[in-house]
């Protein structure tokens, strides 16, 4: 994966560490742009990752964050109004999957290696409206005005950047054991992959706040 460079992306980046009022707590957020491009080491790594997996090509996701808190039969209606009874489970392909995880250890290397995580430590998320509405309901809960200064940038820069309409949009929600925040005084983290197949992109948000 090929971090690309975005001037704009450093501007918002810098913007992303909140220092709340009387010192509560510290926002640390960081938006990334990666091309899907393999370069050689990738190619290795992606060999590598195709012969350990499965025989089939799709693996199972797990319910994303923002609903599980809600009954089976919401989540049904929410998703896609089936009233049949039947448990849905997202899938991705090893493909997309491979993706993700080089993006997690592109984006945290050196001190993180992500390559043995599995499918279930991932979600794919209902909806961009979805999305927007946990983010926005973390960094404002924490940081208010000091969130809504940044807010119509850091959205258009996102979209100019992947045009979020277009993605499918995966988290990354591990156990306490290989989460890069899993520190004592983390109040919440978030790890969200916008992901433009025609474009071959994937935009990473990642964003944690500490008191």
């Amino acid at each position: 994966m090929k971090l690309l460079e975005s001037t704009s992306f450093e501007a918002i980046n810098n913007a992303l560490h909140i220092q709340t009022s009387g010192d509560s707590a510290v926002i640390h957020g960081r938006i990334e742009s990666y091309s899907c491009k393999m370069a050689g080491n990738d190619k290795a790594l992606y060999k590598r990752f195709t012969s350990e997996q499965a025989p089939t090509d799709l693996q199972a996701l797990s319910p994303p964050q923002t609903l599980q808190d809600l009954s089976p039969q919401i989540m049904r209606s929410s998703l896609s109004g089936d009233e049949s009874g039947a448990t849905l489970c997202d899938t991705i392909s090893r493909k997309t999957l491979f993706y993700l995880i080089a993006t997690l250890n592109s984006a945290f290397e050196p001190d993180y290696d992500f390559s043995d995580a599995k499918s279930h430590e991932f979600s794919k998320e209902p909806s961009l409206q979805w999305v927007l509405n946990s983010i926005e309901s973390n960094l404002s809960a924490v940081a208010g005005d000091q969130y809504h200064k940044i807010r119509t940038a850091l959205w258009s820069t996102i979209e100019d950047e992947i045009s979020l309409n277009d993605c499918d949009i995966y988290s990354y929600n591990p156990d306490l054991n290989s989460d890069p925040f899993g520190e004592p005084g983390c109040l919440w983290s978030f790890n969200y992959f916008f992901y433009n197949k025609k474009l071959k992109r994937i935009v990473f948000f990642t964003c944690r706040a500490i008191k």
